[in-house]
């Protein structure tokens, strides 16, 4: 794990650094306040809030199955045991392990989530590329981890051992959380140097300076010294 934190965190750094070196500058926002390209993160999101809720049918339809092939091997107290309101089947059968897996590949989604989205938004305002790039890497990788661990039959190593994508979840919500912590800081630096411009520039000393010097250098020009 510690090997993906680092190698996340590094990947978002350079992302940073390209973006602020070569990206749009905060400078040319719309009328919105905000890049235009911040919105693709926030679509990537509901893209993938939208297949989690789909994907919750596909846990209905492997409740269903579990609870028809569990009575045909003659398994006792199906209907208690595997429906509703348990969100587990119980038991260590074929048929309870094969749905459970199902189960968790779904509740697992809720998990980080909730901290994809948050870091995702905070980070998208400062580094709307880069931030779209890693929250693109977590649902493509959620996607394959969820796929996997349904298939796994109840053999969780088979969540990573049966799709390489798996792993780049993780990529993308530690680079999120890099992203975000990253945007905070950055806007915190803009503002202090914002008011510090403001505050040596538009303060009554300094316009008074500003007004001085102005005089001066007219002066210069209409009436030269001889």
């Amino acid at each position: 794990m510690s090997s993906i934190i680092w190698k996340s965190c590094a990947a978002a750094g350079t992302g940073i650094f390209l973006e602020t070196k070569y990206g749009p500058s905060l400078s040319s926002a719309g009328p919105s306040g905000m890049l235009s390209l911040y919105s693709v993160t926030p679509l990537i999101l509901i893209g993938t809030g939208f297949w989690s809720l789909a994907y919750g049918m596909v846990v209905g339809k492997a409740r269903t199955k579990a609870i028809e092939d569990a009575k045909a091997d003659g398994e006792k107290d199906v209907e208690e045991r595997y429906g509703l309101p348990n969100l587990y089947a119980q038991g260590t059968s074929k048929h309870a392990l094969t749905y459970n897996a199902v189960q968790r590949s779904h509740q697992h989604i809720f998990e980080t989530f909730g901290t994809v989205v948050l870091t995702a938004m905070v980070g998208a305002f400062s580094f709307p590329i880069s931030t779209a790039l890693s929250t693109l890497t977590y649902a493509v990788g959620r996607v394959a981890f969820s796929n996997a661990y349904a298939k796994s039959e109840g053999d969780a190593s088979k969540r990573y051992s049966s799709s390489k994508l798996s792993k780049y979840m993780w990529y993308g919500i530690m680079g999120n959380i890099f992203l975000g912590a990253c945007s905070c800081l950055y806007v915190m630096f803009l503002d202090r140097a914002a008011k510090s411009y403001l505050s040596s520039n538009f303060s009554y000393e300094g316009m008074k300076n500003r007004a001085s010097s102005s005089m001066m250098e007219s002066r210069n020009k209409y009436f030269p010294s001889k």
